[in-house]
C-alpha cells in the first residue's frame, strides 16, 4: 500500500522536520505542514509508516479546528491535499496544555509510585486506574528536549508565560476539552486526554499544531469502559505502543513492525476518523497511486510549487 513516509523538495524552504510533521516555508510566506505516515512511539521515529494515518491526522485536525473556532482562532488558512495544511504563521508559546480527565498514562504510573502532585494539581489517594477524575484537571509541560511537568506558577516565574496568557490558555483549553468530550461521547466515545499548543498572531492568542487526533490524545470505547475500566482498549496508537512492549528484546523495541500490525493500526486510525467525523476518510479506499505524486500535483495547482521541467 502506498505511504508518505518522506516528502523533501529543493523549490521550498524546510522550516522544521518532526517526528511526523515537516514544515516548509510557502512561497506568500505562510506556513506549509506536511503530515506523513511516520509514526512515534518512545521517542523513536518506527521505520515502517502507517498507510493513511498522515491524512487521518490531517482530515481530523482540519475538522477540530473548524469545529471549535467558535472558542478560539486557529492558524488554518486550507487544507491543500489530504496530507498538507496551509498555515498562518504564528510565535509558538513554548508549553503544553495537557488536559486530563481520567487516572492513567504517566499519571497512573507516578501515582503508583506514590505521586500526588502533578504540575501543581493535587488528587486524593485511593483512587484506582482509569479513575475518572470529578472534573477534568490541566497538567501543563514545557516544550523542551525532553518536556518536563511544571507548575503555572514556575512557568511564570521561568519566563515561559505571563500570568494573564496562561490563565486564557487554561481557560481556553478546559472549553476545547469540555467540548470535544461532548462531541464524543454521543458516539460513544471517551475523550481521556489530550494535549494543546498555542501560539500569538499579531498579539492574539489562537490554537496551533493539531487537535483531537489519535496522536495527541487518548480514547476509549465508551462501551468497553462501562464493562471494564481497568482493562478497556484504547482507541488511538497505544495498540502499536502495546505490540512494541510485547515484542521487545534484549531492552531493544523493534524498529519496524510487521505486515500485519501496520495493516491494523491503518485499520483503527481510519476507524477512529470515521467514528469522530461521521463520515469515512475519502482516500481511504486509495490502494494504488502514488502519494507524493498526488500532493506534488496539488501543491503545483496551488501555486505553492512549479512543475518538473
Amino acid at each position: 500500500m502506498n505511504t508518505l513516509n518522506h516528502f523533501d523538495t529543493p523549490q521550498l524552504e524546510l522550516l522544521h522536520r518532526g517526528k511526523v510533521r515537516d514544515s516548509y516555508r510557502a512561497p506568500s510566506g505562510e506556513r506549509l505542514i506536511v503530515v506523513t505516515d511516520r509514526l512515534s512511539a518512545f521517542d523513536s521515529v518506527l521505520e515502517t509508516p502507517v498507510a493513511h494515518k498522515g491524512a487521518v491526522l490531517n482530515g481530523l485536525a482540519a475538522f477540530w479546528f473548524d469545529k471549535t473556532k467558535h472558542i478560539i482562532p486557529n492558524h488554518v488558512i486550507s487544507l491543500l491535499d489530504p496530507n498538507v495544511t496551509l498555515a498562518k504563521e504564528a510565535e509558538p508559546i513554548r508549553v503544553e496544555m495537557v488536559v486530563r480527565n481520567y487516572l492513567t498514562g504517566s499519571m497512573w504510573r507516578g501515582y503508583q509510585q506514590g505521586q500526588r502532585t502533578f504540575s501543581g494539581v493535587t488528587v486524593p489517594d485511593g483512587l484506582t486506574k482509569h479513575q475518572q477524575f470529578p472534573e477534568p484537571i490541566v497538567t501543563p509541560t514545557t516544550k523542551e528536549e525532553s518536556d518536563r511537568e511544571i507548575t503555572p506558577e514556575n512557568l511564570v516565574s521561568e519566563g515561559w508565560v505571563s500570568a494573564g496568557l496562561y490563565e486564557k490558555m487554561r481557560v481556553k483549553s478546559l472549553e476545547l476539552f469540555n467540548f470535544a468530550s461532548k462531541w464524543m461521547a454521543e458516539r460513544g466515545i471517551i475523550l481521556v486526554d489530550t494535549k494543546y499548543e498555542f501560539g500569538l498572531l499579531d498579539g492574539e492568542l489562537i490554537l496551533i499544531d493539531e487537535i483531537h487526533t489519535p496522536d495527541s490524545s487518548r480514547f476509549w470505547s465508551a462501551e468497553d469502559y462501562v464493562k471494564n475500566p481497568e482493562a478497556v482498549e484504547q482507541m488511538d496508537k497505544e495498540y502499536v505502543r502495546q505490540w512494541l512492549i510485547a515484542n521487545k528484546q534484549d531492552g531493544q523495541y523493534p524498529r519496524a513492525l510487521t505486515p500485519e500490525v501496520s495493516a491494523e493500526a491503518t485499520r483503527r486510525y481510519l476507524d477512529i476518523f470515521e467514528r469522530i467525523t461521521g463520515s469515512p476518510l475519502p482516500i481511504s479506499n486509495e490502494t494504488t497511486g502514488d502519494v507524493r505524486a498526488r500532493l506534488v500535483d496539488n501543491l503545483v495547482r496551488a501555486g505553492i510549487m512549479k512543475e518538473a521541467i
